[in-house]
């Protein structure tokens, strides 16, 4: 009996086993069916994704590059001087050097670019305003020229010649020289540094790179994100080698060097108006058997300026400096202070008796100071005053008159601050105030130039300080530089 029952009850399940299997089977077909068509759906997609067309580099655009004369013009030979037609630059390089209007060699040029456009590693030393930018430029763009790379096989942001300056000032005017001497070029050229629009400056990274002009600071910024990638750069120059080897920049020029090629395998030069044993020492590592080239080194300061030292007391200077302005001809005059709080305050008091003069210092914006210079050099700003951020590689030409309103600390500076004037064969004067304090900076300069400076004492015209024009200035300059504690100097109403 109980088997029997139990006989029923497992064909019973087995009958609903059969059933519910039954019932199953196309659910189960139509899952599969369901998921294969999501797995072909999913591969399809996969596919499509697969045959996108892969993102390419951006092309880099052609430059407008002008039409190039028939025919480079015929200079004619000068005894004792080197013409570029003697040198073997590229053809368009030439083209260029003749669209500046050069046609013969400065010494600097002359003895530096042999061993250049030879490939040698090179220390140069040559007073300002000489043409050193234009030497490296012109055998490195040669160099480039003669030796080109397929653009389309080169990565973004990997340029094969870079250019270290110590202030956006020089880094801007290297740039400028680049432009005029590779006018006929398609080198393609960018500049970067601290103070403008880093994402702006990052795109035009976004190329492949000829030519990179920077301060280190900045250079170091795109080489840290990516944009920048220095391992297959052919030339290294570091201009105004003294101060960018300075103990300030060494760890910042290490670590840029530090990712370029080894030594021997680029091209290195350094280029200074200064550049003492220590320095290239120091620099020794980064140099193959270089040259070293001295360009007139008994003439660290041209002789096309005539320098005069007034012996004046602080109070009276600026009557001094008024009396300078009003009774002197003059192109463009550059005023040299020591500090900027100072240079403010002078800024005022000058506009308290008639000259509206712009300042040139650290603090200012960098917009504003590329604005200041182009005003200066295209002769709309007759007068500039400035700290030691503008002594160093600025070339505007027809800077009559240097005033050293402060005698420099550093005798160096003094050496850059008057190389403003006086250059490219025309004169200059360079005139610096000596009063109770400045007159202690005397001695060191004139150790550095082998010379004993006679003083002048002004006549007593000439310290009559003249009524103001205004009552007061604009304070909003000096507020800029005096914001918190005001110094009892500046609470003073005598300058």
């Amino acid at each position: 009996m109980f088997k029997s029952i139990k006989k029923v009850f497992s064909s019973l399940f087995n009958l609903k086993n059969d059933n519910t299997k039954s019932d199953r089977k196309p659910a189960k077909k139509n899952t599969k069916s369901n998921f294969n068509n999501n797995q072909s759906k999913k591969s399809s997609a996969k596919c499509k994704k697969k045959t996108l067309p892969v993102k390419k580099q951006p092309v880099r655009e052609k430059r407008n590059i002008p039409q190039k004369p028939e025919k480079l013009y015929e200079v004619a030979p000068c005894e004792g001087k080197m013409r570029f037609l003697d040198l073997a630059l590229h053809e368009d390089i030439q083209y260029g050097i003749q669209h500046a209007k050069f046609e013969y060699c400065t010494p600097i040029q002359a003895m530096t670019l042999p061993a250049l456009l030879d490939n040698r590693d090179l220390a140069g030393k040559a007073q300002t305003g000489t043409g050193k930018t234009a030497a490296f430029l012109l055998a490195a763009f040669s160099k480039l020229l003669t030796c080109p790379l397929d653009v389309e096989k080169r990565k973004n942001g990997t340029p094969r010649m870079v250019v270290l300056a110590p202030t956006r000032e020089l880094a801007i005017q290297i740039h400028k020289d680049a432009c005029t001497l590779g006018i006929f070029t398609d080198l393609e050229t960018a500049l970067v540094f601290g103070g403008m629009d880093h994402e702006l400056q990052r795109r035009k990274l976004n190329t492949p790179l000829d030519v990179l002009i920077g301060t280190p600071g900045r250079v170091i910024d795109f080489s840290r994100s990516g944009a920048l990638d220095l391992s297959k750069v052919e030339i290294l120059v570091i201009d105004e080698a003294d101060r960018m080897l300075d103990m300030g920049f060494i760890p910042d020029v290490k670590r840029i060097v530090g990712q370029m090629p080894p030594r021997g395998e680029r091209q290195t030069l350094l280029f200074s108006a200064t550049l003492d044993e220590n320095i290239l020492k120091l620099a020794s590592g980064w140099l193959t058997d270089p040259v070293v080239i001295e360009s007139e080194p008994e003439k660290m300061v041209s002789d096309n300026i005539t320098q005069t030292f007034y012996s004046v007391l602080r109070d009276d200077k600026l009557a001094l400096l008024l009396y300078l302005l009003k009774h002197t001809e003059y192109e463009r005059v550059l005023i040299f202070g020591n500090r900027k709080d100072v240079n403010a305050r002078l800024q005022s008091d000058l506009s308290c008796h008639g000259f509206t003069v712009p300042l040139l210092s650290g603090d200012i914006s960098q917009d504003k100071r590329i604005k200041i210079l182009e005003k200066f050099r295209s002769g709309k700003e007759k007068i500039v005053i400035a700290t030691d951020v503008a002594a160093r590689g600025i070339h505007v030409d027809d800077v009559s008159m240097v005033i050293n309103y402060d005698l420099p600390e550093q005798p160096e500076d003094y050496i850059h601050r008057i190389g403003r004037t006086g250059r490219a064969g025309r004169t200059g004067m360079a005139i610096s105030f000596l009063c109770e304090y400045g007159a202690y900076y005397l001695p060191p300069i004139e150790e550095l130039l082998q010379v004993q400076f006679p003083s002048i004492l002004p006549s007593e015209e000439m310290l009559v300080l003249p009524e103001k024009v205004i009552s007061e200035a604009p304070q909003s300059s000096v507020k800029k530089f005096n914001s918190g504690k005001r110094s009892s100097y500046n609470r003073k109403k005598r300058y």
